[in-house]
C-alpha cells in the first residue's frame, strides 16, 4: 500500500506566496519521477511541473519563474514553492508519483489534493 499526502494548501492574497508538500508512504522499494497538476474548477486538470529522480524539472508555461519544484529523496518529499500567486493559480493541487512497490509493481499514485485559494 502507498499513500501520497499533501499539505500547505491555502487561502493567499495575489502576489502572496505557499509552500506546498507531498509525502509517499508505504510499501516502497523506489520513487521515479514525481509532479505536481492542478484542477480548477470547470477545467481539465493539467500539469504544473515534474521532477526526476535526479532532480530535472520541468514546468507549464503559465508557471515559469514562479514556481520551484524539488524533492527530499530522503525523505520521499517533493515541493512545489509558489510565488507571485495568481488568482488564476487558484485550484486543487495534486501530487503524482511513478513508485515501485517493494511487491514488485510499478505504477503511478496520487494523492487526495490540497486546496488553493488566491483572493483577496
Amino acid at each position: 500500500q502507498v499513500q501520497l499526502v499533501e499539505s500547505g494548501g491555502g487561502l493567499v492574497q495575489p502576489g502572496g506566496s505557499l509552500r506546498l508538500s507531498c509525502v509517499a508512504s508505504g510499501s516502497i522499494f523506489s520513487i521515479n519521477a514525481m509532479g505536481w497538476y492542478r484542477q480548477a474548477p470547470g477545467k481539465e486538470r493539467e500539469r504544473v511541473a515534474v521532477i526526476s529522480s535526479a532532480g530535472r524539472t520541468n514546468y507549464a508555461d503559465s508557471v515559469k519563474g514562479r514556481f520551484t519544484m524539488s524533492r527530499d529523496n530522503a525523505k520521499n518529499t517533493v515541493y512545489l514553492q509558489m510565488n507571485s500567486l495568481k488568482p488564476e493559480d487558484t485550484a486543487v493541487y495534486y501530487c503524482t508519483a511513478h513508485i515501485g512497490t517493494m511487491s514488485g509493481v510499478l505504477d503511478d499514485y496520487w494523492g487526495q489534493g490540497t486546496q488553493v485559494t488566491v483572493s483577496s
